[in-house]
């Protein structure tokens, strides 16, 4: 059972995450229209609906693996590095959206975005060790961070001079 607490801290910083990166989207913007993009790149439309269901996910997950924490581990550092490993991947989350969109570095956002997978897998492991439901809800947000590596790698491909 998770707490409404911990459940309203980790909405709380999910709904700055996403309110910060969606400050940074442009996607009418002229730089974006012109970039060569892939055939399988989703319809602008999914990405709302994908990214809404994504935070939720993550919001419960970790208020899940925060909760397990604060009962199971003894150790107040080890519940502090989690809180932090949460709190890096949200911000490693929005500067992607940053160094792609709004500042247009394509090629920085594509390392970038290899730090939030890793970051992302390791969140994983580290709330599955207090909850294994956490760790099955965040699987999709990893999955999709996979997805959205691909496509970065391929619009740097396709768009060398951008």
């Amino acid at each position: 059972m998770v707490q409404p607490r911990t459940l309203a801290a980790t909405a709380a910083a999910v709904t700055a995450t996403a309110v910060t990166g969606g400050l940074g989207t442009d996607v009418s913007s002229r730089w974006y229209a012109r970039l060569d993009k892939p055939s399988w790149q989703p319809p602008g439309w999914l990405f709302g609906p994908v990214w809404t269901s994504l935070y939720a996910l993550i919001a419960v997950g970790t208020a899940r693996a925060l909760d397990g924490a604060e009962h199971r581990e003894s150790d107040p550092r080890a519940r502090r590095d989690l809180r932090v490993a949460i709190g890096v991947n949200l911000v490693l989350n929005v500067l992607w959206t940053w160094l792609f969109f709004a500042w247009k570095r394509p090629r920085l956002a594509l390392a970038e975005i290899l730090l939030l997978e890793a970051s992302t897998v390791d969140l994983i492991r580290r709330c599955s060790r207090y909850d294994a439901t956490s760790g099955r809800l965040l699987a999709p947000y990893a999955a999709w961070v996979a997805f959205a590596t691909a496509l970065t790698a391929e619009l740097v491909r396709r768009n060398p001079g951008a």
